[in-house]
């Protein structure tokens, strides 16, 4: 149902943005502000207030060629302390870490440190034969043939117990023969990051993709967070999970059944920084960005969505590009989309119990076609779904 709800806010956004293009002001940065700008932000501002009115609490983050139309929280990230979602607010964007750890193989192939055709052979030891051939780019491109997960999120699991069960686990698939959603595949990503690099899995990151991107406040532990920015996270009884760092963690970070895979902790503004990173040359080369981005497996026999470095690549119904990740696990739910053809980025996380919503969100959708159409929008609500609705991956 969260996957669901996050889609429906999206088409109301991106049919928002799509039918106002002469809202829009080319920008140079990103001001960290709550913030609602002109006739459109207003907009939809006030269709979120409406939906935050029905139980809605999270970020919406909207932008076009620099501009930002919303930056706002609704509702409260903090329901004891009654602490409302803003701009400042960090949130848990799950699956959304996996384009941090294909960046990071990327970084260190353009440094020469190992190749995506290389096989795992090279990094660990005593590979059984089934497993022999599996290189870095089958666990990028999900298609390794392993296991989605080795036990729970928060279950300790040490990186060197992670690499023997992963090795000694059943192969669902030959390798490189189709895609099968593997967290597993992304960890032990993260140790040949940590092997290779010779630092934490989270440092590297650090000092090769946040830091040069201005993000400060994307990590694990490294960043110093106030704990009032921390989104909390609650069962659907209503009472309270907590924050990730509420959690069995290691002293540098989650244990590794979600280390390199997930649980990164973020803001909007931050993952906005990183989509203005990759507009140009700063983080990654041209010809690194190329491979990140190729439509290199489908994720079903047949579909329209293809699985890049940590990225879904897919085409919509206009024909134009999309690249998107979500991710999320019960309590905490995030959804990163670049409408690159319309130099769109919509980022929306929430840390809502869904069903309560469930009978509503027809109601908050505008239709598809209105943004195809160029019509403005008008305040009939229409129930329509693409077939480029996200998916939760995490």
């Amino acid at each position: 149902m969260l996957k669901f709800f996050l889609s429906i806010i999206y088409l109301f956004v991106i049919t928002a943005v799509l039918a106002f293009p002469d809202r829009f002001i080319l920008a140079q940065a990103i001001q960290p502000t709550q913030s609602v700008k002109d006739s459109l932000g207003t907009k939809l501002d006030n269709q979120m207030r409406q939906i935050a009115e029905k139980g809605f609490s999270g970020i919406v983050f909207v932008a076009k060629n620099g501009h930002i139309e919303l930056d706002k929280g609704y509702g409260l990230a903090n329901k004891e302390k009654k602490t409302p979602y803003s701009a400042e607010t960090v949130f848990d964007i799950g699956s959304i870490t996996k384009q941090f750890t294909g960046a990071a193989i990327l970084k260190l192939e353009m440094r020469g440190k190992l190749r995506a055709t290389d096989k795992i052979t090279k990094y660990f030891k005593d590979v059984p034969a089934d497993k022999a051939n599996i290189t870095l780019h089958h666990l990028l491109t999900h298609s390794a043939g392993l296991i989605d997960v080795l036990g729970r999120d928060y279950e300790r699991m040490t990186r060197d117990d992670l690499i023997k069960k992963a090795l000694a686990s059943k192969l669902q698939s030959v390798p490189g023969e189709n895609h099968k959603y593997s967290n597993l595949g992304y960890s032990l990503l993260g140790a040949i990051i940590e092997i290779v690099s010779g630092n934490s899995y989270e440092l590297y990151l650090h000092d090769n993709l946040f830091k040069p991107a201005g993000m400060k406040q994307t990590g694990y532990v490294l960043p110093k967070w106030k704990t009032e920015n921390l989104a909390v996270g609650y069962k659907k009884d209503g009472s309270r999970w907590g924050t990730p760092k509420d959690q069995l963690w290691d002293k540098d970070g989650p244990f590794w059944n979600l280390r390199g895979n997930g649980g990164i902790l973020s803001t909007a503004g931050d993952l906005y920084k990183w989509h203005q990173a990759l507009a140009d040359e700063k983080i990654l080369s041209k010809e690194a960005k190329e491979k990140y981005f190729a439509p290199h497996i489908a994720e079903e026999p047949g579909g329209d969505s293809f699985y890049g470095y940590g990225w879904v690549i897919q085409k919509t119904r206009r024909g134009t590009n999309l690249i998107w990740h979500n991710g999320g696990n019960p309590y905490f739910f995030a959804d990163f989309r670049r409408y690159v053809d319309d130099n769109v980025v919509v980022i929306v996380a929430t840390n809502s119990p869904m069903e309560p919503l469930e009978r509503d969100f027809g109601r908050v959708v505008q239709s598809i076609s209105a943004a195809i159409q160029g019509n403005k929008i008008t305040d009939k609500y229409v129930w329509i779904l693409p077939n480029s609705i996200g998916k939760d991956e995490s």
